[in-house]
């Protein structure tokens, strides 16, 4: 793996660590009101909600009330591309509502807040990358959705964790050889399952990351019966215990489908909403984030996705505030490689 000299690498320290986000709070009386006016402002803005898994499950609840969608980057990006509202209202991190306004130029994208980021999209800031990648014009650029839009404009292909591996094979059956970026991890682990020669940035998710194998060990130890269920942006040591890895839809999926009837999950536990409809009955148990036989009481959430909540979002309708605004240079060649990540296989 090579390192570029000017490579931005995020550390958890320097962020707010995963679990030291609580989710809001709302009086009933609050709630209520909350959810009457932004299905109302949904309707008079001509505006549709796109929820990503990992927010407020509140949020995710009006979302499919409304007509929206709750999903992962990828379905977020489809169904934002077809939807015919005028306006995009994203609930996510910022590179969810820049991929929206690069697919649809023409609509408004407003966001609860634009300053939720992402440790992938951070530790990719478009100059390094860009050198990087002028050292190695031999290779196809593939980088995870989780970048900004100048990433994205200067990549071939985008990919999320639901299509990588298909991607990835795709081009490695081209003989093609792939520059990657920003998730180290991923990345490692898309380069086992295809094979691919693949040159990988030195990116972590900041939640991922902080998974323990000693402790997830132990936890499997307690709970023998337990499937565990792991995303791909995780350490390899993680990964190795999974008996399931994939995207958050790919989990979704395995809880609903599989026999057992208890999982640990390592992801954010924003996860848990969907998991809990789909699966009704079934015990879902985070996996750590911190020591050797911590069983994790509120532990893997993204701080970033954290910033969303009703009272925020209703703000963004009323006043159109935190519109999305994506360079016409940029957003134009970005489309390029984005359109490839959702045509691919749709």
């Amino acid at each position: 793996m090579s390192t570029p000299a000017k490579q931005v690498i995020v550390e958890p320290a320097a962020l707010l660590a995963p679990g030291s986000i609580a989710a809001p709070e709302y009086s009933a009386g609050e709630l209520e009101a909350l959810r009457a006016s932004i299905k109302q402002l949904l309707i008079e803005k001509d505006a549709v909600l796109v929820a990503h898994y990992y927010t407020d499950a509140e949020i995710q609840k009006l979302a499919e009330e409304t007509g929206g969608k709750v999903s992962d980057s990828l379905e977020m990006a489809r169904f934002g591309n077809t939807h015919p509202a005028s306006t995009l209202i994203v609930a996510g991190v910022k590179f969810m509502g820049e991929t929206a306004k690069i697919l649809n130029p023409e609509k408004r994208v407003l966001m609860p807040t634009l300053k939720a980021e992402c440790s992938l999209d951070i530790s990719a800031p478009s100059e390094a990358f860009n050198q990087f990648c002028d050292l190695h014009p031999d290779r196809t650029v593939v980088v995870y959705a989780n970048t900004s839009a100048a990433v994205k404009a200067r990549a071939d292909w985008v990919v999320t964790s639901g299509n990588a591996i298909d991607i990835v094979k795709h081009l490695h059956e081209k003989n093609e050889k792939i520059l990657w970026a920003p998730d180290k991890y991923l990345g490692q682990y898309i380069k086992r399952e295809t094979g691919a020669d693949m040159l990988l940035w030195n990116g972590t998710c900041v939640v991922h990351e902080a998974f323990k194998s000693d402790a997830l060990t132990n936890l499997k130890k307690r709970h023998p019966g337990a499937a565990i269920l792991v995303h791909p942006e995780s350490p390899d040591e993680i990964i190795q215990q999974a008996d399931v890895v994939g995207s958050t839809t790919a989990l979704i999926n395995a809880v609903q489908n599989m026999d057992n009837e208890t999982f640990i999950v390592a992801t954010d536990n924003g996860i848990f909403h969907k998991m809990k409809q789909v699966a009704a009955g079934k015990r879902l148990i985070e996996a750590p984030i911190v020591g050797e036989g911590a069983t994790c009481v509120s532990c893997a959430h993204c701080p970033w996705m954290a910033m969303n909540d009703l009272r925020n979002l209703k703000k963004a309708l009323e006043t159109e505030c935190n519109e999305v605004h994506v360079d016409p240079v940029i957003g134009r060649q970005a489309l390029i490689s984005t359109q490839r990540m959702v045509d691919f296989n749709a």
